[in-house]
Parts: structure tokens; sequence; C-alpha cells
């Protein structure tokens, strides 16, 4: 069976996960058996990626994988960097759709935003990231991003709104990753999932744009 594989380190906590993939025109994500695991790395990330992955996944049965999803950040450059790049790179070799999906769009969904809310993750002497998002049944997801994730000097700094704490939980924000990619592969035609576009989001990099 055709499987998605979806990579979560915006944390040091590395998320794993694998979820039946249905083809084109399936009425909904195919659930069948689920599996996601969440793997406390943190700078052990680096050596233990693919081991973590293999635990969910062995190696020789990653030619199942027929679509990838990565959450792209804002998080750590390093340990976002690393699951970006083994999902490009697997994406690449397999020739399959790869979705890119940043991780406060991942938390809004499993918060299941009633209104445009912004979401906070504070960061020490640095100031805020935040990015507003509200429900869209049209959406993909039924989420939209108004604004993307960005540093802000403060609080106070940020557009008036409802404010909640950006905070990471794995493995339930793979499990919303793995849905979104389920979705996507269900219409291929809104949802092409080009890898090369792929890109890690570091709001706070000295070399970011905005």
């Amino acid at each position: 069976m055709t499987v998605v594989l979806a990579l979560h380190s915006s944390s040091d906590v590395l998320g794993v996960g694998v979820a039946p993939l249905a083809g084109p025109g399936a009425p909904g994500p195919a659930r069948g058996e689920w599996h996601s695991q969440a793997f406390p790395l943190g700078r052990a990330l680096s050596n233990q990626l693919f081991a973590a992955v293999e635990t969910v996944l062995p190696a020789d049965q990653w030619s199942r994988i027929g679509r990838v999803a990565v959450a792209l950040g804002p998080g750590g450059f390093t340990g976002t960097r690393l699951t970006v790049v083994m999902a490009r790179t697997l994406a690449q070799q397999l020739a399959v759709p790869l979705d890119g999906v940043g991780s406060f769009l991942l938390m809004a969904r499993r918060l299941q935003l009633q209104e445009p809310t912004w979401l906070v993750q504070t960061l020490p002497r640095r100031g805020v990231v935040a990015g507003c998002y509200a429900p869209d049944a049209a959406a993909w997801g039924g989420l939209v991003e108004l604004a993307a994730p960005k540093l802000y000097p403060d609080l106070a700094s940020l557009p008036a709104g409802p404010q909640c704490p950006a905070v990471v939980e794995l493995p339930a924000d793979v499990e919303q990753l793995l849905e979104l990619a389920c979705l996507a592969a269900h219409a291929p035609e809104r949802h092409p999932g080009p890898w090369q576009p792929v890109l890690p989001l570091y709001p706070t990099s000295p070399v970011a744009g905005g």
C-alpha cells in the first residue's frame, strides 16, 4: 500500500508519521491505520534522524512512499533544515509530490480556531514571532494564513486581535500534517507538490526578507 511520510522538527522533538494514501478522487483522507511517534532528540537529531524515521517506516519500505510532507517552521534553523533536506531528497529521488506546511498553520488546525487569531511565540531577548490564521471552508484544510509568521519587537507591536501561544505538540501536529497531505493527494490538480520551492521558514534569520 502506498503511504505518505510526514516529518516535523520545528522544535526540540522530532515527529514522524505514516498514513495510507488513497488515490485521487477518494471521498476524504485515507484513515486506515496511522502511525506517528515523537522522538525527543534535541541536538542529537543530526545523528539520529534516519534511525528515528526507520523506527516508523523501515528503509526497505521507503519505495512505498507516494507522497512526503514536512513542517517548514518557524523553528530552530538546523533542526528544521535537516528534515526539509531529507524530505526534498526523498521526493526528488522517488519522484513523488512534496507538501511543505508551516508549523504555525498545523497548530492553528489543531486548535480549531473559530476566528482570526494570532499565534505567538516569544523569543527571549529577541522579540516575538507571530502569524495570523482564520477558518475558511474553501481553503486547503479549512484554514487560511492571513499573515505569515514574522519577527515583531514585542507583543505591543502586533496588530489588534485575539492571541494564542504557539506551542508545538507532537505527535498531534504530525497528524495534522498527514491529514493535509492526504487531502492534497485527493486533488493533485490543485496540489501538484513540486519539491523545488519547499524551503525552511526562518523569520529570525539575519538574511530573511521582510
